[in-house]
């Protein structure tokens, strides 16, 4: 039956719209999405979030339609060479903390293992981020039996700095829980409202940074909240929604720059503002990916060779906003360290 939905799926995106598509999906066996793409090994690895076909999706205002229940490793030769899609590297039922909803992860390498960063909801349905390790890139992953110590929220992202030292990025506003931490780490209880409690001229909520500890199971700090600023210094305010931060922190450096990229959620953009150091501040530079087709936009950035490569998803396969594809495009810095903006949707 599923098989049968997949197929009505595929032959109501060929009418879905009329845009054109600048790239194309790297796999249309599954439906994948918030590529974290790395180089392990020699090969590139994509760990996406896995959409899965449900017959009758939950829809709530905290993301219930997008209910993923394992996750699939996508592995590649080369940019642009033919990829492999590799068995379940973690599954929902084996990770004994969790309740649901396995959302966008990353990974990151040491010593020879492999670390698995994932959010799911606990028992509580409260977002925490969890660890999995394996001997190999692909997997399969063993849980720990617990999230880490200090986590929640979602959207993890490893970040290993030159002098070895590895930074997890996380949090994101709506259904991702943010909202309900303070920056002292402090949860209250709420619904999925995201914003700003009737204060729109108030600082945006931020994204918070976590120096991993050795082991790269746990932290070696409290979590700490990233300022994102303007041209001015001034914080970015929590109604500017085309610069403030939604959710998708992801951390990328070239010739001494840190560069924060992020989503902005209902404005659709990936933005950018770049630091001299993994803590911030940030100070916001501009548009890196304009929207794509679909509500979401998610994403990673990673040099392969000489080149840098934008990995993102869109819902070209679909036309529906919990079912995506992760595509990449390539991705230029200029000499003055800004980053030329992509546009992968042209009507």
């Amino acid at each position: 039956m599923k098989k049968i939905i997949y197929l009505a799926f595929l032959v109501t995106a060929v009418s879905f719209s009329q845009n054109k598509f600048k790239d194309q999906p790297l796999v249309s066996e599954i439906f994948t999405a918030d590529p974290s793409a790395h180089i392990f090994n020699g090969k590139i690895y994509v760990y996406p979030s896995h959409d899965i076909i449900e017959e009758n999706p939950l829809y709530d205002d905290c993301g219930s339609q997008y209910a993923m229940r394992d996750y699939r490793v996508l592995s590649m030769d080369y940019i642009g060479g033919p990829v492999t899609i590799h068995d379940v590297a973690l599954d929902l039922d084996d990770v004994p903390w969790a309740k649901r909803q396995f959302w966008a992860p990353d990974a990151a390498e040491k010593d020879g293992k492999f670390y698995l960063y994932f959010p799911t909801k606990d028992k509580d349905d409260i977002f925490r981020i969890g660890v999995a390790v394996s001997d190999k890139p692909e997997g399969p992953f063993r849980s720990k039996k617990t999230a880490i110590e200090g986590s929640y929220s979602m959207d993890p992202s490893v970040f290993k700095d030159d002098d070895g030292s590895y930074y997890m990025y996380f949090g994101g506003i709506w259904g991702g829980q943010l909202q309900r931490w303070d920056e002292n780490n402090n949860y209250t209880p709420s619904g999925c409202e995201t914003q700003d409690n009737g204060i729109p001229n108030s600082p945006a909520i931020s994204p918070r940074i976590a120096k991993m500890s050795n082991d790269m199971i746990s932290f070696a700090e409290d979590p700490k909240p990233i300022r994102i600023i303007d041209e001015n210094g001034n914080p970015i305010l929590t109604k500017d929604h085309d610069r403030r931060f939604f959710e998708a922190a992801w951390i990328h450096k070239r010739n001494g720059i840190y560069y924060l990229s992020y989503s902005t959620g209902n404005t659709h953009y990936i933005v950018y503002a770049t630091g001299d150091n993994p803590y911030g501040p940030f100070t916001y530079r501009g548009i890196l990916n304009n929207p794509v087709q679909g509500w979401t936009n998610h994403h990673s950035t990673i040099k392969i060779a000489d080149k840098w490569y934008l990995f993102y998803h869109d819902t070209q396969l679909s036309g529906k906003d919990f079912l995506r594809n992760v595509k990449f495009s390539e991705m230029t810095h200029n000499s003055d360290g800004t980053i030329e903006t992509i546009t992968t949707l042209i009507d």
